[in-house]
């Protein structure tokens, strides 16, 4: 399997990054629009909006980057995968950052102009007390947990659907709203859509996503300690399903719902990436 080259990665966390905020930036718009007066009708909107944008955006260029379109995925990944050299590297994770910030900045100018709002308007939405701050730790921990469940055990697949029905759901759960996104926070302050978060709000709010990315990176290795360990083979990195080999084999040896691949063909992905296809060896995605 070839990783693509760091300039096409970079530009899908970009454009991945750009979509996703674009996409919460013009639902909420839209939402106030059509439910002024329903805040459970506009949270409903909201939620089911992302959730589907981020499956889909997860589909489209997850192949290319890895979809982490969060520097805090980009950052589990780089800290887990350091001792077996699986994760990002250090310039590697610089420029996924970067990209992601650029990205999140861009789709929150498009998503303020394609509902006709100015390009930027500082958020005034402040978002204080402690109740936000601990949901945004849970939220974080736990995106990172599933993510890394979803790599260590074999059911990279799944991954869209369960990352976006867990956002989805983390909207609905969290009196925060669900932000878990150091990129998604910083582009949320250029919007004064309902969406937003006022500036004084936002470094209590990195924050609690930097202290979720450690409650995860302790977490993660004491639940899934090796991927070996659970996905039934003794490598170290993440090991998701290769296309059966052409000749017939025994029942017994075909790959299933509980195995990591088919015996003798590990196909090695990164550490906080997963498959989008079963059938698809090349396709490696993360949220």
């Amino acid at each position: 399997m070839t990783t693509p080259p760091l300039k096409r990665r970079l530009l899908a966390e970009f454009l991945g990054t750009s979509a996703l905020l674009t996409a919460v930036v013009g639902v909420s718009a839209m939402a106030a629009t059509l439910s002024p007066h329903d805040a459970g009708l506009r949270l409903l909107e909201n939620s089911s909006t992302v959730a589907l944008a981020l499956a889909a955006v997860i589909v489209a260029l997850g192949p290319v980057s890895g979809a982490h379109f969060n520097p805090v995925v980009s950052a589990a990944d780089w800290f887990l995968g350091r001792r077996t050299g699986t994760g990002l590297t250090t310039a590697e994770l610089a420029g996924y950052i970067a990209a992601q910030l650029a990205g999140a900045a861009a789709g929150t100018v498009l998503g303020n102009l394609m509902t006709g709002r100015p390009a930027v308007t500082i958020a005034g939405t402040a978002r204080t007390g402690g109740h936000l701050l601990l949901s945004e730790v849970v939220a974080t921990a736990g995106l990172l947990v599933l993510i890394a469940a979803l790599v260590r055990t074999g059911r990279g697949a799944a991954g869209p659907a369960a990352v976006g029905a867990y956002i989805g759901a983390a909207c609905w759960f969290t009196s925060s709203s669900c932000f878990a996104n150091p990129a998604v926070t910083l582009g949320r302050m250029l919007t004064g859509t309902e969406s937003g978060i006022a500036p004084a709000s936002v470094p209590a709010f990195l924050l609690a996503q930097v202290a979720g990315l450690a409650v995860a990176c302790l977490l993660i290795p004491a639940l899934y300690p090796q991927p070996g360990a659970v996905a039934t083979t003794a490598s170290a990195d993440a090991v998701v399903s290769a296309p059966a080999p052409a000749r017939s084999a025994p029942a017994a040896d075909r790959p299933g719902p509980g195995r990591a691949c088919a015996p003798g063909q590990p196909i090695r992905g990164r550490v906080m990436r997963y498959a989008t296809s079963r059938n698809d060896a090349s396709a490696r995605v993360t949220r």
